[in-house]
């Protein structure tokens, strides 16, 4: 689908959308719209028995007479002193999916800022166009037959606006941010015999084009490191590990100390030799957003420029039972010397990121690490699939990333960590297990070991298991499947908090 921009105008052809105040009022640019039209707008609001304008309502009207347009879809705003990003975005959101389901292909949204309104014209443009483009996301790549009435429909969504220019350059970084998350969907979306370290490797690299700086560490550079938790997980697996590291030097100063964000990236996890039962291991195709997120993320910043410094670090592997599998009782040195236990294989996520977070810290001494990872089936008992939760050693830290939860639509919850939970990782052979005691603070005790890997480093954990994929479909922006979810957060995060 693709957006434009244009001045206000009557259009010719396709759907006609304007905004209506809480009061029944037309806002100033379908005002404009509606003189063109003898009125018509005005008449059919005041001759509404229901239609009055409310935050999320809608009217949909056959175009007057005379015109060529097909229909004129009227959408409640609200009251213009509560009209905030989120809301628009869901109206962006919201315009797409209802104007597929009826079919329309071009569509032409009248915007302005009502008098009260706390959001600029460009601000209000560019929240609508971002969640049109979030919402019109689609993984079809392997469909070969699908009925008519299925398929997307809307070709072109046109931004009518006062100032078009001004309009379309608010948009533009939003945009960049939205393909992020359209790589981070792709990425989670693809099935794991085509999605591998190897394939996501080049993807990582497709974005030198962009100017990341890219580096690999292969298996031997690993050895020679002594990951051995992240090797440990790979070697069941005829795939050969990595870890990818993109690096954006965004900052005034291309000196400065960066902030780092690390991901999981277990591109298939069947649980090793503590195998999953078959029922639903499709699923663990995503085992890989949290990488999926950080590689998302990067592009978005990339993409809009951000002036900051930033590292991506991902762990890239595959958890497979094979005759050289690692085992249950192994033990497995890591990078930073410590010593795990491995308790359950099919708690792999924690070793990756061990060494993943140790090698962040050691190498490029961040100013901050946040790591994600669909790291614990526990978070979803405990948190459902509505927030994503936050493990943290820094209050400043925890409190910013969940003010760009809230600000983002990608919530956080922050969940405690302590000396009382860290005790149950202690093993009586090796430095810790990778387990806790049974299902007792599943999500906690695999944070507490991942704690022990940051040293005083400022660090956040947020285990997304939760929040990979939807499966409600009910988010106007966020389509069944994979979400994208953390590029959004992640973004605001940085642009709030730690662009020069």
């Amino acid at each position: 689908m693709k957006i434009a921009f244009s001045e206000i105008s009557v259009p010719s052809t396709g759907t006609l959308i304007v905004g209506v105040m809480a009061d029944g009022a037309l806002t100033p640019s379908a005002k404009d719209v509606d003189e063109r039209m003898s009125g018509a707008l005005a008449r059919a609001v005041a001759a509404s028995v229901r239609f009055n304008g409310k935050k999320n309502t809608t009217l949909l009207l056959n175009a007057p007479a005379g015109l060529d347009l097909a229909r004129v879809l009227l959408i409640g705003l609200g009251k213009a002193g509560e009209i905030d990003k989120l809301q628009l975005q869901a109206l962006g959101g919201r315009v797409v999916g209802g104007l597929n389901k009826m079919g329309e292909t071009e569509a032409s949204l009248a915007i302005d800022a009502p008098d009260g309104c706390p959001l600029s014209l460009e601000e209000m443009v560019g929240e609508i166009a971002f969640g049109a483009h979030l919402a019109a996301y689609r993984f079809d790549k392997y469909r070969t037959k699908q009925k008519e009435e299925d398929k997307p429909t809307l070709e072109t969504l046109t931004l009518m606006s006062a100032n078009t220019g001004a309009a379309e350059a608010a948009a533009a970084p939003r945009q960049r941010v939205g393909d992020g998350v359209y790589l981070s969907r792709n990425l989670v979306s693809e099935p794991s015999n085509v999605k591998y370290p190897a394939t996501i490797v080049e993807d990582i690299e497709a974005l030198s084009a962009i100017g990341i700086d890219v580096e690999l560490l292969h298996e031997d550079r690993m050895r020679e490191l002594g990951m051995g938790a992240i090797l440990g997980v790979g070697q069941g697996s005829r795939r050969e590990s990595y870890i990818a590291i993109m690096r954006w030097n965004g900052a005034e100063n291309q000196n400065e100390q960066p902030i780092a964000f690390v991901g999981k990236g277990v591109t298939f996890d069947t649980g090793g030799i503590s195998i999953k039962p078959s029922g639903g291991m499709e699923e663990m195709k995503y085992d890989m957003a949290g990488a999926g997120a950080v590689i998302g993320l990067m592009k978005a910043l990339a993409g809009r420029k951000a002036r900051a410094n930033v590292v991506g670090v991902v762990g890239l592997v595959e958890n497979m039972p094979d005759g050289n599998a690692q085992r249950p009782g192994d033990v497995v040195t890591t990078m930073s010397g410590q010593t795990i236990e491995v308790i359950n294989t099919d708690a792999e996520g924690r070793l990756v990121l061990s060494d993943a977070l140790w090698y962040t810290q050691k190498t490029f001494k961040p100013k901050f690490m946040v790591d994600l990872a669909t790291l614990t089936g526990a978070i979803i008992v405990a948190l459902g699939t509505y927030q994503a939760g936050l493990f943290s050693n820094n209050d400043e830290l925890a409190e910013r990333l969940t003010a760009a939860g809230k600000a983002s639509g990608e919530e956080l919850w922050r969940l405690p960590l302590g000396p009382r939970y860290d005790k149950d990782i202690n093993s009586e052979i090796a430095d810790m297990k990778n387990v806790g005691k049974g299902r007792e603070a599943g999500s906690v005790t695999a944070a507490q070991l991942l704690e022990r890997f940051v040293e005083e480093t400022p660090w956040a954990h947020l285990d997304i298991a939760g929040m990979a994929w939807m499966k409600r479909g009910d988010d106007p922006i966020v389509p069944k499947g994979a979400s994208g979810f953390g590029v959004r957060l992640l973004d605001k995060l940085v642009a709030d908090y730690y662009e020069s």
